[in-house]
C-alpha cells in the first residue's frame, strides 16, 4: 500500500508540474499571437461632428480641445492620434457620450495609410496624406502620428482615387498597418553627399528642384573657371591701361576704349556663364 501510494503521489506530483508548463506555454502563444490593434496603452473619448472609420488619423478641430476630425495634409499641425475601437486600450478616458470616437495616443494601434509618397515599410515615419483620414510616408519635414512597424497587414487593399493640389485626379492603394503611436515632428536628414549643403540649398532653389551631384559639380567648375578667367582678363586690363598712361599720358582715349571694350567682353563671358550654370543645373 505504501509504495502505491508513493507512485500516485508521484505521478500527481509529474501531472501537475506539466500541466503547469502546458498552461505557461498556452498563455506565451496566445500573447505572441496577440492582434497588436489590443495592445494601445491609453486612448481618450473625443466628440466628432461626422463619423470617423477606425484607423483614421484624427486632429483636434478648429478653436477646440475635445472634438477631433480626419486629418489631413492642410491640418497635419493639428494631429492627435489613430481612431480605435472602444475596449482596445489598457487605459481608457471617455465622458460617455455617444457622439465620440476613442483616440489611441500611445502604443500600438492599426492606421489607414496610402502609398501616395511611396509604399509603406516597417520603419517609415507617417503622416498625414491628402485623402482625409488616412496616412502616408512622411519625406519632409512635418508633424508624424508615430513609426509603422510593420509591412502593410495582410495582401487586402483597395484602390481610391483623390484630387491633387494641381487638380489631377490620382489613383492610390490604401492598407493597414500597425503603428508606434508618437506624435511628434519629424525632421527629415539630408542626404549624404559630397555637395556641401549650401551649395545644395542654391543649386536646389536655383532649379527648383533636387539637383544631383554631377550638375553641381559641372557648374562648380564653370564658376571657378569663370571667375579665375575674369580675374585674369580684370587684371591684365588695370595693368595695361596704368602702363600705357604712364609711357604716354596722351593715349587715355585709347586706353578708355580698351577698357570700355574689355568691360563689355567681361560681362558677356559672366553672362554665358550664368546661363550655362542655370542650363546644367535645371536640365540635367
Amino acid at each position: 500500500m505504501i509504495k502505491i501510494s508513493l507512485t500516485r503521489r508521484r505521478i500527481w506530483r509529474h501531472g501537475l508540474i506539466y500541466a503547469v508548463l502546458l498552461a505557461g506555454l498556452v498563455v506565451s502563444v496566445g500573447l505572441i499571437s496577440a492582434p497588436t490593434h489590443a495592445v494601445t496603452s491609453i486612448s481618450q473619448g473625443y466628440l466628432t461632428t461626422s463619423k470617423i472609420a477606425q484607423g483614421s488619423i484624427v486632429g483636434l478641430a478648429n478653436n477646440s480641445s475635445d472634438t477631433v476630425e480626419a486629418s489631413t495634409t492642410d491640418s497635419v499641425n493639428d494631429i492627435l492620434g489613430i481612431v480605435i475601437n472602444d475596449g482596445s486600450s489598457l487605459i481608457t478616458l471617455t465622458n460617455g457620450d455617444n457622439n465620440q470616437v476613442q483616440v489611441s495616443t500611445s502604443g500600438l494601434a492599426t492606421a489607414l495609410v496610402s502609398d501616395i509618397n511611396g509604399e509603406v515599410v516597417q520603419g517609415d515615419q507617417i503622416t498625414a496624406s491628402p485623402i482625409a483620414g488616412v496616412g502616408m510616408k512622411a519625406t519632409s519635414n512635418t508633424k508624424v502620428v508615430g513609426v509603422a512597424q510593420s509591412d502593410p497587414i495582410g495582401s487586402s487593399t483597395t484602390v481610391q482615387t483623390y484630387t491633387d493640389s494641381n487638380g489631377v485626379k490620382q489613383t492610390v492603394k490604401l492598407s493597414q498597418i500597425s503603428i508606434l503611436v508618437n506624435v511628434t515632428y519629424y525632421y527629415k536628414q539630408p542626404d549624404k553627399t559630397i555637395i556641401p549643403p549650401a551649395i545644395q540649398s542654391i543649386a536646389n532653389s536655383i532649379a527648383n528642384k533636387t539637383v544631383n551631384a554631377l550638375p553641381i559639380i559641372i557648374s562648380a567648375g564653370i564658376f571657378v573657371l569663370t571667375i579665375v578667367i575674369v580675374s585674369i582678363i580684370i587684371y591684365s586690363m588695370i595693368r595695361s591701361s596704368i602702363i600705357s598712361v604712364g609711357r604716354n599720358p596722351m593715349a587715355q582715349s585709347a586706353v578708355y576704349r580698351d577698357v570700355i571694350q574689355l568691360s563689355a567682353l567681361v560681362l558677356a563671358i559672366l553672362a554665358v556663364a550664368v546661363i550655362a550654370i542655370y542650363l546644367i543645373l535645371t536640365r540635367l
